[in-house]
């Protein structure tokens, strides 16, 4: 059967997206433009390819889709901003297939007037077509939780904005057959400072609430009773919870190359976060040394390795620096996740306990990192000899908190 779509990209915004479009029952076919490291397990992947997701081999394919989706990733370059070359990549491609009346969104996260600035260009001066007369043209911020059992993609609003209006009912169309909500954006611009300013809202309030657990920590407050009180206000107010560092693929922007100024808060709670690896090896030194031990030559289990609960995925995740900071210090550093079978930190394999709570009862400290659920933190609490929870999930009293 001919695909009705093509996900161009197949790393953690792709993925999601043409596994939600093989549950709609609608043909899809899908191109990497790089490594694919998205978040979804071998069994969610094979049954993709039995609802007739078609990994891509023939770039023909992409003239002959009603709509096309580029999901490339854009990373940090080495000035800060995001690297574009995957986009580009895609769109040189699509371009030169793309055929009269086709819709094209993009849902890499970019910076405003990207789509407009960088892609039109690209998609026309390849195709020869005229972006709003010949082809549709649009923006969509990817919202994907990876993980989550509370939300599917047809309960996740999806914003569109459009070059011209029939671009974003064009586009609207499309995110229909997935979502059972669409809101419009004004225009590509406003679109695409939605996903702006979704991705800094959450890295602005972890950072918020990882300097309240320094702060806290030295004045002997306990942070986690401060948030479970405050999270009972009805306005104003929602709970974060901090952590050993922020990872995952939706990187903050403070426009650094893009503008003439800066978002001086975005840059600040980068900062912050960018120290809570350091910090939680610092918690750590001091519990071992308050217990009669050093760090050199402490054996050191961290549990949970990956950015998020549940899932395979470590980009950006904070247990790499932790790992190499506690090294460092001389420390002999064991991992285990239930998720990742082998992990390597400055390229050398670090040794993976099997038998969890045996390891955490054999180590001078466990550190848990990421909270799988498949972990069972009161036989954890109770095994481990000292426990350092930096998520704050073990039973009160019975571990030590970040």
């Amino acid at each position: 059967m001919p695909a009705d779509l093509a996900v161009i990209g197949l790393g953690s915004y792709g993925l999601p997206l043409a596994q939600a479009a093989v549950a709609a029952r609608i043909p899809t076919v899908g191109f990497a433009t790089g490594p694919e490291e998205g978040s979804l397990s071998p069994a969610e992947l094979r049954r993709m390819h039995q609802a007739g997701f078609r990994p891509g081999t023939d770039p023909a394919e992409l003239g002959r889709v009603r709509t096309a989706v580029i999901c490339a990733s854009t990373p940090r370059g080495t000035d800060g901003a995001l690297d574009l070359g995957e986009v580009e990549t895609a769109a040189r491609a699509l371009a030169e297939r793309l055929r009269p009346h086709t819709t094209v969104i993009l849902e890499s996260p970019v910076l405003p007037g990207t789509t407009e600035t960088f892609l039109r260009p690209l998609l026309e001066e390849g195709s020869g077509l005229r972006a709003g007369r010949d082809f549709h043209l649009a923006y969509s911020p990817s919202r994907v939780d990876p993980g989550s059992r509370g939300h599917s993609p047809a309960s996740i609003p999806k914003v569109i904005g459009g070059l011209t209006p029939a671009c974003t009912e064009s586009a609207a169309a499309f995110y229909s057959r997935l979502t059972d909500k669409v809101v419009r954006a004004r225009g590509l611009r406003e679109a695409e400072t939605v996903q702006l300013l979704e991705t800094n809202f959450r890295h602005v309030n972890i950072a918020l609430v990882n300097e309240m657990a320094v702060l806290c920590h030295e004045l002997g407050v306990d942070l986690w009773d401060v948030i479970r009180c405050a999270e009972t206000k009805p306005f104003g107010f929602q709970a974060f919870r901090p952590g050993p560092g922020v990872g995952g693929h939706g990187v903050p922007q403070d426009l650094t190359g893009h503008a003439t100024r800066t978002l001086r808060m975005v840059e600040l709670a980068q900062q912050v976060n960018h120290r809570m690896p350091r910090y939680v090896v610092q918690r750590a030194a001091t519990l071992l040394n308050e217990h009669g031990k050093s760090a050199r030559a402490a054996r050191v289990l961290l549990l949970g390795v990956t950015y998020k609960p549940d899932i395979a995925d470590q980009q950006g995740t904070p247990a790499q620096e932790i790992a190499i900071r506690l090294m460092e210090l001389g420390a002999s550093v064991s991992y285990h996740d239930p998720h990742v079978a082998f992990w390597n930190v400055l390229e050398r394999p670090v040794p993976r306990a099997d038998a969890l709570y045996d390891a955490a009862a054999d180590a001078d400290l466990t550190i848990l990192l990421q909270n799988h659920r498949t972990y069972d933190l009161q036989a954890l609490s109770v095994k481990a000899q000292l426990l350092l929870d930096t998520r704050g999930t073990t039973p009160m009293g019975s571990a030590h908190r970040l």
